[in-house]
């Protein structure tokens, strides 16, 4: 009777500030690709509300996978960790067979009936499989050996989606993940201060060549692109054309904005305000009020992120909700940084907000899998 009333007592977990958060978060995407894209949509596709009803589509798809996924015992996913990273490389190799898909100048699609990006599952397939592998590792994970095995793991992918889909902005990303997971996992910072230094060291010292060389001839898109972030008006009428048009967004928005769809810049002015630059849109109809706002949310977001991996119930879930919290907030960084020409210019979409419809779905998938470990949390009345 006395263990039948411990039951009872026992109650399961639901966050349902994560949820709001989420479902929030989407709206709210939803709201700002429609007045991003309007236009543009209108005059190129003939119907204004062509971005709008894709991502409706993948977000409506995402919100009912991420309900299902919660639902399932997150050790489930488990089994499929090793799977999911070997499918992941296969559809980044596929990316250079017919099957792969160009737009914008990149190729970085894949065709299979809809029009899936590779990297975006490589995140999620990249969670999966080193939450498993560290746990697998144990304290081995701790040895120089162990932490390098798990990098090279990751580094696999980072440059097979840097090299093939030539998509630097997800690699740093994918690599962000493991380091995390393995600041989290590791008790040892001095060879993450270590790394850190080397990695900031050498950033520093490729700006410095390029900003020396004396001629753009023979430079790479990448390395214009760094000097066009150094000095963008230089480059007013090339790479730093979409810079620029971002800053004068931000700067005509003032401190609460123009008001919700009297953007001036997405009149042809900035080019993919839907996509990476949609934060700029945001600043200009809803000003600094607004891009505050939409930073504290993510904040909240990452914040209940915290409070669910701290109690989660072993050290699998608590990975997993670390790997989905250092993507969300890697990318959340990266996004604002572009936009606002603190580093140089990448494609990098905000997450749930930016258009995209594999990055909504495979986000909200991983919401999925941080709502079922915060659904193994159990709440005891005492």
């Amino acid at each position: 009777m006395a263990v039948r009333r411990d039951r009872k007592k026992q109650e399961y977990y639901f966050d349902y500030s994560l949820l709001f958060i989420i479902l929030f978060l989407v709206g709210f995407g939803l709201v700002m690709i429609y007045s991003a894209s309007a236009y543009d949509a209108s005059q190129q596709m003939e119907n204004e509300m062509y971005y709008l009803i894709h991502q409706g589509s993948a977000a409506a798809l995402g919100v009912a996978a991420m309900l299902v996924v919660a639902r399932i015992p997150y050790h489930f996913w488990e089994h499929f960790a090793v799977l999911g990273y070997i499918v992941s490389i296969i559809l980044i190799l596929l990316v250079q067979t017919p099957l792969g898909r160009e737009a914008n100048g990149a190729r970085r699609w894949l065709y299979l009936g809809v029009s899936v990006q590779p990297a975006e599952i490589a995140k999620l397939a990249m969670i999966l499989f080193l939450a498993s592998m560290i746990c697998k590792m144990g304290r081995s994970v701790r040895s120089w050996k162990g932490f390098m095995l798990i990098l090279a793991a990751a580094g696999v992918v980072c440059v097979l989606v840097w090299k093939i889909t030539d998509n630097m902005s997800s690699a740093i990303i994918i690599f962000g993940i493991a380091f995390l997971m393995l600041f989290v996992a590791s008790p040892d910072y001095k060879r993450f201060v270590i790394l850190g230094l080397l990695g900031a060291a050498g950033a520093a010292l490729i700006v410095f060549v390029i900003s020396k060389a004396a001629t753009t001839e023979g430079m790479n898109f990448r390395s214009v692109r760094i000097l066009a972030w150094l000095d963008p008006e230089a480059y007013a009428s090339g790479t730093g054309f979409q810079t620029l048009q971002a800053l004068y967004a931000i700067g005509s928005g003032g401190i609460f904005g123009k008001g919700l769809g009297q953007s001036l810049q997405k009149l042809g002015y900035l080019p993919e305000q839907q996509n990476d630059m949609i934060f700029s849109i945001i600043c200009e109809e809803l000003g600094l009020f607004g891009a505050i706002a939409v930073i504290l949310i993510f904040i909240l977001l990452i914040w209940r992120f915290m409070v669910i991996a701290n109690n989660a119930p072993d050290l699998f879930g608590a990975l997993l909700v670390v790997g989905v919290m250092g993507h969300i907030a890697i990318q959340v960084i990266l996004n604002i940084a572009v936009v606002t020409n603190t580093i140089p210019n990448t494609g990098i979409s905000l997450p749930f907000i930016s258009y995209g419809g594999t990055s909504v779905l495979f986000l909200l998938i991983e919401m999925g899998l941080v709502m079922s470990v915060a659904r193994g949390i159990r709440l005891k009345d005492v």
